[in-house]
């Protein structure tokens, strides 16, 4: 996939999937109303707004890899050409994820909403589920030792807190 496709394909990807489970499906269970804070801590709702934005930043970043280093999109039909280890990837193998249910758990601090948190729950482990049986199995056998290299300095879920070592990501700068 040459790079102006990568980005359009990426771009319209962000919509259809993160934009629906971290825009669309918050907006339909909370009507983006707010209730009284959470335990009557404001400072919660903020917390709130941080890790919405934090997420949607992890998100975007996450996407722009997949377009400009991949070159491919994260929609399995179109995969990337490289493995993505450069940026948030060396901190943690799936950011956009993280990003996703971050921005579903800020919603749910900052609207103070049981439907939404029970929702990043069930988004959360949906997204478990899809690493650990076909996209972990699919990147293994697409990109062989590179990826089990990967996996080996890189957590999947908790970002650690220095990069992966340079060696890594030797290849792809």
């Amino acid at each position: 996939m040459r790079r102006p496709s990568a980005i359009l394909g990426t771009f319209v990807f962000l919509f259809v999937a993160p934009g629906f489970v971290a825009g669309v499906v918050p907006r339909w269970l909370t009507h983006w109303k707010f209730q009284p804070a959470l335990l009557n801590i404001v400072l919660l709702r903020w917390l709130g707004v941080a890790l919405l934005l934090i997420g949607a930043a992890i998100v975007l970043d996450s996407f722009a890899q997949f377009a400009l280093q991949g070159l491919g999109t994260p929609a399995p039909v179109l995969p990337t050409r490289h493995l993505v280890i450069t940026g948030l990837y060396r901190y943690v193998r799936n950011p956009m994820y993280v990003g996703v249910a971050a921005a579903i758990f800020g919603q749910a601090l900052l609207f103070e909403s049981r439907d939404l948190l029970i929702y990043g729950l069930l988004v959360w482990l949906a997204f478990h589920l899809f690493v650990h049986f076909y996209e972990e199995p699919t990147l293994r056998k697409t990109f062989g030792e590179e990826y089990d290299a990967f996996c080996r300095e890189v957590p999947r879920w908790i970002p650690r807190l220095r990069r992966a070592p340079s060696s890594l990501s030797a290849k792809h700068g």
